[in-house]
């Protein structure tokens, strides 16, 4: 399955799978929609929770931005709404600014949402969808289990119903539970030791049922039944407190210059982020389900989708990892699943919004630290840890930037670190010299050092781009061969390898060709792909280096460039490794 690419389904791309819908697929897509709604309700009270929003605006935020990034995005199977990532990052980053659930911090909030899905728009509409390419995995991961210690840190007084100050990093927030410790309320701790144990039972050993929902109802059970006995007073346990039930209201974020330039920074980490994890996720179920993933929808998606939540009453919404396996497992076949998600959690706000005055704080934190282990990926942590050195350092500087930095600098650390290691990589192209392997049929190339090489011709690999980033590993490779074989006058590259060359990268062969070319020798280009002939055409390195020296094949590039050695050198010469050396009588030592 792939997307067309014409404008009008870039335009409105739910016209792809409109069409395809039938009665088979409504069905599996309206089962698998009324699945995602039902995992939703607690999630959103909980990201709401974590993000220092009302509880309502989790629930909203799954809403209209889910339906818009369904129409709009590429993938069948992603589910967009609020996540982790972006709560924790928006609580950071605002509560700075107002006091959670205010109206004030509500309006931050919005704000931010509207920023982010206008550069998501932007990103999209100017065809950077392979932006998110260049941030590492790893980014992902050692955040995320940042955020999870930070998540159940800052649930430590709900969970044990003790007085902790909001807003401080994580060694504050230990320190003030430390001191607490002698005032911890039992009740409360009950109650959220039972909601987390449950939720942990019955993921081990009923997977089939919704752990959180029966968690959650679990905590709030035995809350009743401890106020019914010892007393609400006496016991302390406070409740969320009923969610108002009704549509998504109309909102409007602030215009203000002084607050855009205030969220700025922190809008732009959080745009980074959710855009990798929603094309990341999205690629990976198409993966399995052979549905090609356009990064540029997928951006223009998910930017209109935050756009549209900042006027009803959503914040921040990205692709979420278990609502989306959890849409594909469940048997969807379109976005209209995820339509149908968005829709029916409508109306299941509207019946079980009240029930929620039953629902303890204590129990919230429970369901918190089932939400904050399930983040953290073990396996993946351990596979990073084994097998690269580089992508564990991008994790590690995640990781510890997110418990005691700035979270929006925790992701702008991971990433700019990914992105200067992949720069590092691509700066110091593979040069390899080659020699023709007489073993080998038809004595093809070989990088094998015992074997003897031409005494006038040097023959180099290059594998990577020439660019303003590489040419100075390019140039001591020059220097290197120079130093160590002075009398190899004559220079064949194979390139093969090279994709491109940019103005700078042209500018070295044409330094290369000439200084050369004065020493009596020249320099030659073999296996030149496309992309490279045309970028050294277009800036005129071409005609410098000589057309002549230019040659499509290995073959005709030996026989080409043996026409211009020394041939009384090559008379005296025991190497012989090229077929054409046959055709020079070879002169003794004395002669």
């Amino acid at each position: 399955m792939s997307t067309r690419s014409d404008p009008l389904t870039r335009l409105f791309p739910f016209l792809v799978w409109w069409p395809l819908l039938n009665g088979k697929n409504v069905k599996s897509d309206v089962i698998a929609g009324i699945t995602g709604a039902v995992v939703v309700l607690p999630q959103g009270v909980a990201f709401a929770t974590i993000a220092g929003m009302p509880p309502e605006y989790g629930l909203y935020a799954g809403m209209v931005p889910a339906i818009i990034a369904a129409l709009f995005g590429s993938s069948w199977h992603l589910v967009s709404g609020p996540t982790t990532a972006a709560s924790i990052v928006l609580f950071s980053s605002l509560s700075v600014y107002a006091e959670p659930g205010s109206a004030e911090y509500v309006t931050l909030a919005l704000t931010m949402t509207l920023m982010v899905g206008l550069i998501e728009l932007g990103l999209g509409l100017a065809r950077m969808g392979a932006l998110v390419n260049f941030i590492s995995h790893s980014v992902i991961v050692g955040f995320t289990a940042g955020a999870a210690i930070l998540i159940a840190s800052k649930q430590l007084k709900n969970f044990f119903g003790v007085e902790i100050p909001r807003g401080g990093h994580l060694h504050d927030v230990l320190i003030s539970f430390w001191g607490e410790i002698a005032h911890i309320n039992g009740y409360v701790t009950v109650v959220a030791a039972v909601t987390l144990l449950s939720g942990i039972a019955v993921k081990r050993w009923m997977p089939k049922l919704p752990y959180l929902i029966v968690a959650m109802v679990a905590g709030s059970v035995v809350s009743l039944l401890i106020n019914q006995i010892f007393g609400s007073e006496t016991t302390g346990i406070a409740t969320v407190g009923a969610l108002p039930s009704s549509l998504p209201p109309l909102s409007s974020p602030s215009f203000s210059l002084d607050t855009i330039k205030n969220l700025a920074p922190a809008s732009l980490a959080v745009t980074l982020f959710a855009l990798t994890e929603a094309v990341s996720i999205g690629r990976s179920l198409g993966a399995r389900s052979g549905q090609r993933i356009d990064g540029n929808q997928e951006f223009i998606g998910q930017g209109l989708s935050n756009i549209a939540g900042s006027f009803f009453s959503g914040y921040v919404a990205t692709g979420s990892f278990n609502r989306s396996g959890l849409n594909y497992q469940a048997g969807a076949q379109t976005p209209l699943a995820a339509m149908c998600a968005g829709l029916f959690l409508i109306f299941i706000v509207l019946l079980v919004a009240p029930l929620a005055a039953y629902l303890p704080n204590a129990a919230m934190a429970g369901i918190l630290f089932l939400v904050a282990w399930g983040l953290i990926d073990f396996h993946e942590i351990g596979h990073v840890l084994k097998t690269s050195r580089r992508e564990t350092g991008i994790m590690g500087v995640t990781f510890f930037g997110a418990l005691f930095l700035e979270l929006e600098f925790a992701i702008f650390a991971g990433v700019l670190l990914s992105l200067v290691l992949y720069l590092m990589r691509v700066s110091k192209p593979r040069i390899i010299s080659r020699v023709p392997d007489p073993r080998l049929p038809g004595r093809k190339f070989n990088t094998d050092a015992s074997l003897p090489s031409c005494p006038q011709l040097h023959i180099l690999r290059v594998d990577g781009s020439l660019f303003f980033g590489s040419i100075n590993h390019v140039q001591e490779a020059f220097a290197d061969l120079d130093e160590q074989h002075p009398e190899q006058k004559h220079l064949a590259i194979v390139a093969d390898g090279i994709n491109f060359a940019d103005i700078t990268g042209g500018a070295i062969l044409v330094k290369e060709a000439s200084r050369r070319k004065a020493r009596g020798g020249n320099l030659y280009l073999m296996k030149v792909k496309k992309g490279l002939w045309e970028s050294l055409e277009s800036c005129g390195c071409l005609d410098a280096i000589g057309p002549n020296n230019v040659f499509q094949s290995k073959t005709a590039g030996i026989t080409g460039i043996f026409q211009k050695l020394d041939k009384t050198i090559c008379q005296r010469c025991d190497k012989r490794i090229f077929r054409e050396c046959a055709s020079i009588p070879r002169l003794s030592d004395n002669t």
